[in-house]
């Protein structure tokens, strides 16, 4: 705890609005975390009053119910009691331009902070969000988080985005980086040594997980994208006895799903198989702590907050080697199975080894998250960091 309390803007262009609860809801419960640990937080949401390109290629019907939640995203509220507030830009179709958003932020955004009274801005990603502090005239003293695409992809899609990026991380004042991985790319991706902490994501410990199901269950709660890697875990239940086959419950939306659906069917697992679609956070949870292991072999994963909010619920997890956030949640404790990228096979011992030993395993992984996942740890290492670049 402070002296002063430390009065820090959360910016993020991915935070929940009350038409969209899920929508970044790490970055608030990071921002809540860092208040309860003393820090005095006020979040500046990032929001872009027109539908993309994917909701109006829907129709009329779609692009008017984008509207209506935008218009509640688009007014001040409370949330968990944090004040957040609204900052409307607009910006040409993300496809196209994603990477220059900064230039298109900046003006709104600089008078956005020019209403406030702060010590640190707190922005979520290095392009668009912290790029567009940087191209303000005045940029203030500020950190960035890096989550994944704004330092793998996004970074490199061009040279005026690869030196935007540069700029962006050596004019910040700390980097905070959700993974060992996401912290050595940072200073790849910089040049030099950086003044960068990881600060790991984390999970609530349920005092009584939800009873399982009775059939044993494979879960992933994951965006329907093919990094994701529903397809291998799909292909290794194909792979097992038909008679010891697990159920596979799929929980989350997105533009792979008819594939996948037609994936399920030609591999004979339709019986097998479920989709949930799109669930609120904590039914989300809910149906994750209800199976027995969960299993995101996904690739380009820094970190992945999903997979510690398994093993809060006692589910062994399963991810990928080559990951950064996978390796590090298996060098804190046990729980977290590692295989190696689109191994089918691998995939299906480590779900078979996790049902099997899903009682040690799923204990060793709550454990695991007690020790070195929770919100109070994620808080104070946040407002450490808030410190650091204050000094």
């Amino acid at each position: 705890m402070t002296s002063r309390r430390v009065k820090v803007l959360v910016l993020a262009e991915w935070y929940p609005s009350p038409a969209d609860p899920v929508h970044g809801v790490w970055a608030h419960r990071q921002a809540m975390a860092a208040r309860d640990a003393g820090a005095e937080v006020k979040v500046l949401a990032l929001r872009r009053p027109v539908p993309p390109i994917a909701v109006a290629r829907q129709g009329p019907a779609a692009v008017a119910r984008w509207l209506k939640g935008a218009a509640a995203a688009l007014r001040p509220f409370e949330l968990d009691g944090l004040p957040v507030l609204p900052v409307k830009f607009l910006a040409p179709p993300r496809p196209w331009s994603y990477a220059s958003w900064g230039a298109w932020i900046a003006p709104a955004l600089a008078r956005a902070l020019a209403r406030e009274r702060f010590d640190l801005v707190h922005a979520h990603n290095v392009l668009p969000t912290a790029d567009a502090l940087v191209r303000g005239h005045a940029p203030p003293r500020f950190v960035v988080s890096t989550h994944g695409p704004d330092i793998i992809h996004l970074a490199t899609s061009s040279q005026k985005a690869a030196r935007a990026t540069r700029r962006t991380l050596l004019a910040a004042a700390g980097v905070i980086a959700n993974s060992s991985w996401a912290a050595e790319r940072c200073e790849r991706l910089a040049g030099g040594p950086l003044p960068v902490s990881v600060v790991h994501f984390a999970a609530d410990l349920p005092v009584q997980p939800p009873p399982r199901h009775e059939r044993p269950s494979v879960v992933t709660v994951a965006h329907l994208q093919a990094r994701k890697r529903h397809d291998i875990v799909m292909r290794a239940l194909a792979s097992m006895e038909p008679r010891t086959r697990p159920d596979y419950v799929i929980v989350g939306e997105g533009e792979t799903r008819g594939r996948l659906e037609a994936l399920r069917d030609s591999l004979g697992l339709r019986e097998q198989v479920r989709f949930l679609g799109k669930l609120d956070h904590e039914a989300a949870l809910r149906e994750m702590w209800r199976c027995h292991v969960y299993a995101m072999p996904s690739v380009e994963e820094p970190f992945g907050v999903a997979y510690v909010e398994g093993m809060a619920g006692g589910l062994p997890a399963i991810g990928c080697e080559t990951e950064g956030g996978p390796v590090d949640i298996a060098a804190a404790g046990e729980g977290m199975l590692l295989v190696p990228a689109d191994d089918t096979q691998a995939v299906a011992a480590a779900i078979e080894r996790g049902l099997r030993e899903r009682d040690r395993l799923g204990a060793a992984a709550r454990e695991t998250v007690r020790a070195a996942f929770t919100w109070d740890r994620c808080g104070r290492r946040t407002l450490a960091a808030y410190e650091q670049a204050l000094r």
